[in-house]
This record gives structure tokens, sequence and C-alpha cells, in this order.
């Protein structure tokens, strides 16, 4: 048997090393995958423009509906989109942001023949699934309609159910109908 050498030794050593930082790097990343909310699969579409150039937006002719979900991940079961939210997490997911994830849903559809089991939307703390029912897709549908309908006649109807949404519209230094400045 021979002696090991000093040199043998730090070259051991530095293995070991880089061993255990490829070992951390791969927790660390799975802690990342973990915390995006983003369900275990292949992400094949992404509209947040970080890391790649934006892709073109999803269509559907039938429903003349034009959509770019922030990520699409392709799981075992299909396409699942994800809607990412910078807020913090309501108790339950917003009914605007639960029908925005319904059409990105029905555009996956389109485009791939086949309609999500569900989608997601990340809030920054929390993950919402949403089952894509045919409930929700004929709640969605009859929304869309609703307000094709509301952009044809000249004044459209107002919802200030929501004085924060009130507070922000773009609307608010010409509306009539604005809540108390």
């Amino acid at each position: 048997m021979t002696e090991a050498t000093g040199l043998d030794i730090l070259l051991a050593f530095i293995a070991m090393i880089l061993l255990a930082g490829s070992w951390l790097a791969l927790l660390y990343a799975h802690r990342q995958r973990r915390a995006s909310g983003l369900p275990a699969g292949r992400v094949i579409y992404a509209d947040t423009g970080d890391w790649r150039p934006l892709e073109k937006p999803l269509y559907s002719a039938a429903f003349n509906l034009v959509g770019k979900p922030d990520y699409l991940v392709s799981t075992r079961a299909g396409a699942v989109p994800v809607e990412v939210k910078s807020g913090g997490a309501p108790a339950q997911p917003y009914a605007s942001h639960v029908l925005q994830l319904a059409a990105y849903c029905l555009l996956v559809e389109e485009a791939q023949g086949k309609s999500p089991s569900h989608g997601l939307i990340r809030y920054q703390e929390r993950t919402f699934r949403v089952d894509y029912t045919a409930a929700l897709r004929r709640e969605m549908l009859s929304v869309m309609e609703t307000m094709r309908r509301d952009l044809t006649q000249a004044e459209a109807p107002r919802n200030h159910s929501e004085p924060r949404r009130c507070a922000v519209c773009g609307y608010r230094d010409v509306c009539d109908d604005r809540l108390s400045s």
C-alpha cells in the first residue's frame, strides 16, 4: 500500500468540498422550486421575461380570446397554467383571479386539444389549486359574454362594492359615480 501524499489529501479534501457544495446547491434549488409554487414538471412557457424572451400569447379564435399565463408547466397530468400575484394571500383566491386562471385553462384547452385538470394561483406566501371544472368554464364564458355586451353599450354599469378598486381605478378622476374622495 502506498502512502498518501500531501497532494492526494488536498485533492480528496477539495473533492469533498465540491461534493458538499453540489449537494447544498441541489437542496437550495429544491427549496426555491417549492417556494415558487410551481408544480413538479418542466416549465414550457413563461411570461415573466426574467430568463428568456417573452413567448407569443395563447390564442383562441373560437372564443376570440388572447392571454399569457405567467407559467405553463408540463406535468404527468398535462399542462398546468400558473398565475403569479404580487400581493398577500387572501383566505380564498379572489373571484377575478379565478376567472382569469379559467381563461388561461380555456386557452390551454384550445391550444393543446386537452383541458387542464386545474391551474394554480400563486400569492406571496400561498398557492391555491383551482380545479378547471365544466361549471367554472361556463361561469367564465358567461362573464366574458357580459363584459363584451357591456362594452357595446354607451355606458357600462359600474360596480362599487369594492372601495379599494374604486380608489385605484384609472377612470376615477372623470367618473361621476366614484366613491367619496
